[in-house]
């Protein structure tokens, strides 16, 4: 099959390989994107995780805490442009949309679209949002919504750029004080800041340990020096790369971002806080929402249409 230029494009943005080599991944694996990524990593040609793919979806990220902190809401409401996005009435919209998703018993979108507005009960969530299109005269798009509770102890909260990054942390605490509090806010900078992907290593599961292991010996195996050495040793290199790997996706195991020495994980930050303000503190887990992530947003491009046209 015929490889586009866009197909490239996007290849190479996933990536970070070049051109000529996404252009071979493409081919080798006709045109399957999720195999020309695996078949870059395993010759060693891009990174171990696959970069977020570049987004244009505009809109808010919004974080609500309720007054006694047990519980809070992340909303991610969309829209076309970014001065939509800054508008004020925009704004005090997605704020409506948290306060009504804060206390839902709604299990999904779907069911939350469905439920009466809880500011005019002779509507639903989607027919205010039919209206609000209406009025701001761009499509929008009430994306996703995640609750968080936590009885023994607080739910923690930050917003970055704007409302471009939405985060809640979940904080099991014994103490709850102004330094404990301080404390799960930087975490929750942290989580914003360097997007971990689990909590700890317990979030883990076997097949994605295997997966990566899986990875790491086929790039081991095509480079002709490194697959000469001993199984011992090979497998030692193995284990040393996941273990890197794991220290940068799992919160808990980050290096903490305001960390004197450059050295401090995050878990040693939360016992560093423990102890002194004589609390048992666990981070349970958290949510993060980056607005418009996971959406492509089409991009024109008249050299790459041609391309395409031309069967490139």
């Amino acid at each position: 099959m015929a490889i586009t230029a866009a197909q490239v494009k996007e290849l190479r943005e996933l990536t970070g390989a070049g051109m000529m080599d996404c252009k071979k991944a493409l081919t080798q694996t006709e045109g399957d994107m999720d195999k020309a990524v695996e078949f870059l990593r395993e010759k060693g040609l891009a990174t171990a995780q696959k970069k977020a793919s570049r987004v244009a979806a505009e809109g808010l990220c919004k974080t609500l805490v309720a007054e006694d902190a047990k519980s809070a809401v992340v909303v991610e409401v969309n829209a076309e442009t970014d001065f939509v996005a800054k508008n004020e009435k925009f704004q005090n919209y997605v704020a409506d949309v948290a306060a009504q998703a804060l206390t839902t018993s709604a299990a999904d979108i779907d069911a939350f679209l469905a439920e009466a507005w809880a500011l005019d009960t002779t509507k639903t969530v989607k027919e205010v949002l039919a209206a609000q299109i209406a009025v701001i005269g761009e499509n929008m798009n009430i994306r996703r919504f995640s609750q968080v509770k936590e009885e023994n102890g607080f739910v923690a909260s930050y917003t970055h750029m704007g409302g471009k990054i939405g985060v809640l942390v979940d904080i099991e605490t014994n103490v709850v004080n102004e330094a404990v509090q301080e404390m799960a806010k930087n975490v929750a900078m942290q989580i914003a800041a360097l997007k971990p992907q689990y909590t700890d290593r317990s979030e883990i599961s076997e097949d994605y340990i295997a997966h990566e292991k899986e990875i790491l010996m086929a790039q081991i195996m095509n480079d002709p020096k490194e697959s000469q050495k001993p199984e011992k040793v090979i497998q030692g290199m193995i284990n040393g790369r996941i273990n890197k790997e794991l220290k940068e996706i799992c919160l808990l195991d980050q290096v903490y971002v305001k960390a004197e020495d450059g050295k401090q994980s995050v878990a040693k930050y939360v016992e560093e806080v423990a102890k002194a303000n004589g609390a048992a503190i666990s981070v349970k887990g958290f949510v993060r929402y980056e607005t418009g992530e996971g959406i492509q947003k089409r991009e024109e491009n008249f050299a790459e249409e041609v391309a395409k046209q031309m069967g490139m």
